[in-house]
């Protein structure tokens, strides 16, 4: 079992709350503009395609490329740079003369998002514990929720949607100065003895014994723990993101709730996981990511299977809410438990890997059931989602019961007389974690 981080200090914690508001800040923007970016470069409506492709392209290569670069450059650096080039991008955006500009300013701010999502889960799996990482990812869905709201207001004041794209880079610029003025504070609670080697995952302890533990990449690759892990998250946010995006048409067409009643339904499941962050928050540092992992995974599948049981529309009401609820704490815990499943060493490229996972769940499970749906019923929501629950269920269990990856063999330090020769066990720390 992980051991309790120290208490976190209150101005990291508070830039990675801000951090993780600004990561949800853009995804609320475009539902809302896109109407205006339409008729301003007078493209189709189905354009908008190619917008969240070129987003989800650069979003999953830089996910997964800041878990292998962490312990090299550093979570300060990395924060502040991504954050940096995702205000750029956002500028981008607000000074587009045509739809391709915009397409390229997507794939740099899905680059830059990416980039900061894995390295602020990385930090935080290490540096916060559950409460703040249940909490974190809460205010990323405030975030998501607050996007919507300054690019209305811009619109109803008359402003062109360019307005809502530019108050957000402005606001990813005084956050990524925050991050370049604090570099070094995010290191600054590195033990003394432990330093990160320049070379590829080289952790290096300074102390009298010196060793230095080598992960390479393809070790990390090979853990069958790291894919399972992997899977799972892909498995999670495709339950998260088909639920949300396909409720609505399954409560008006398949249930016959009136389209404001299904809209606040809809609404009602997202504030669940909200909540359900913040609630569970405080339960998981109580009892235990474990136990609360393997009873969150549980109500998801139950939720599942009342939106499946055919009936009044109220049971597919409830369901929805309770797969809400019960999925709210577990990303973050899986994030958070990472290194218990992979191996403390392996544990940033492992999160680098899961975040990646995550976006591609996103995208393409939710299509293949709009197909699904299209080809057969909307009714098949509810069964799809609880086949996707239980394999998450058994990805988990299999994963869990699984050892975790032991250390690497640690190498002492060229000096005469010890060349070659190796210490005994170590603990590895990667990125000063």
């Amino acid at each position: 079992m992980s051991t309790a981080p120290a208490r976190p200090r209150a101005s990291l914690l508070l830039l990675a709350y801000l951090g993780f508001v600004s990561l949800g800040l853009p995804d609320g923007l475009l539902g809302v503009g896109w109407p205006s970016i339409r008729g301003d470069f007078d493209v189709p409506t189905e354009a908008v395609g190619w917008v969240l492709t070129a987003g989800t392209v650069g979003y999953l290569t830089s996910s997964v490329l800041a878990g292998f670069t962490l312990a090299r450059v550093g979570v300060g650096v990395l924060l502040a740079g991504s954050t940096l080039l995702a205000s750029l991008a956002l500028t981008g955006y607000a000074v587009s003369p045509v739809l391709a500009v915009l397409v390229g300013c997507a794939l740099l701010l899905g680059l830059g998002s990416g980039a900061v999502d894995s390295g602020l889960n990385a930090y935080a799996a290490g540096a916060f514990g559950a409460r703040h990482m249940n909490w974190l990812h809460a205010f990323f869905g405030l975030g998501v929720a607050i996007g919507p709201l300054i690019m209305t207001a811009a619109l109803s004041a008359g402003l062109a949607w360019r307005w809502g794209y530019g108050i957000v880079a402005a606001a990813q610029l005084v956050l990524a100065i925050a991050f370049v003025l604090t570099v070094r504070a995010w290191h600054r609670d590195v033990p003394a003895s432990t330093a990160v080697s320049a070379e590829a995952g080289v952790a290096v302890q300074t102390g009298p014994a010196a060793p230095a533990v080598r992960v390479p990449v393809l070790d990390t690759l090979r853990l069958s723990a790291v894919w399972s892990g992997t899977l799972a998250f892909a498995l999670y946010v495709a339950i998260e993101v088909s639920a949300g995006l396909w409720a609505f048409l399954l409560l008006t067409e398949g249930r016959g709730l009136s389209a404001a009643l299904a809209g606040g339904c809809v609404s009602a499941y997202w504030g669940s996981l909200f909540v359900g962050r913040i609630v569970q928050g405080l339960v998981a540092e109580r009892l235990g990511a474990g136990l609360v992992l393997r009873v969150s995974l549980a109500g998801m599948a139950v939720g599942a299977a009342l939106i499946a049981v055919p009936g009044p529309a109220v049971l597919a009401v409830l369901g929805l809410v309770v797969v809400g609820f019960a999925a709210a704490p577990v990303f973050p815990l899986l994030t958070l438990t990472t290194a218990d499943r992979v191996g403390a060493q392996h544990a940033d490229r492992a999160i680098g890997l899961q975040i990646g996972a995550s976006g591609v769940g996103a995208a393409l499970v939710p299509a293949g059931l709009g197909v699904l749906i299209g080809n057969t019923s909307v009714q098949v929501l509810g069964s799809a989602l609880l086949v996707l629950a239980l394999a998450l269920i058994g990805l988990y269990e299999w994963g869990a019961r699984r050892p975790t990856a032991g250390p690497s063999v640690p190498v002492l330090p060229a000096q005469p007389g010890n060349e070659g020769q190796t210490s005994g066990p170590v603990r590895p720390v990667v990125d000063g974690r």
